[in-house]
């Protein structure tokens, strides 16, 4: 088990709303689309490809917002994550993979207080 993955996130929001999907794998919950970045990807390479695979959106434009490590933050693989978390202007209509995502929707800031978000997600949008 690796020590630290990094990982990117897109915060995509459109018209008062975030994109959200109910993960159907370890860690469960609501998240935002989401992935490790892999050897010899760049953080950008890495939320075009995550955002397209996850979502099958494009990205238009994006701003990285933080970056933060999260020791706490675990999955199957590593037993911490070094997070880059970008916003993310994009085109199309979200499509959730299959394989990741149980639902796919556009959430507001109240309906997301309703939600079980997935603990680092919780953790990012407070």
């Amino acid at each position: 088990m690796d020590v630290t993955a990094q990982a990117v996130g897109a915060i995509i929001k459109r018209n008062g709303k975030y994109l959200l999907l109910d993960r159907k794998n370890p860690e469960y919950g609501f998240a935002s689309v989401a992935g490790h970045i892999d050897e010899n990807e760049t953080p950008e390479q890495a939320l075009s490809r995550e955002v397209k695979e996850e979502s099958q959106l494009n990205i238009i434009s994006f701003k990285k917002l933080f970056e933060e490590n999260v020791p706490w933050n675990t999955c199957y693989r590593h037993k911490g994550h070094h997070w880059i978390v970008f916003a993310c202007e994009t085109t199309g209509d979200p499509i959730p993979e299959e394989e990741e995502a149980k639902s796919m929707g556009w959430y507001s800031p109240a309906e997301m207080k309703k939600l079980k978000l997935e603990r680092v997600w919780e953790y990012f949008f407070k």
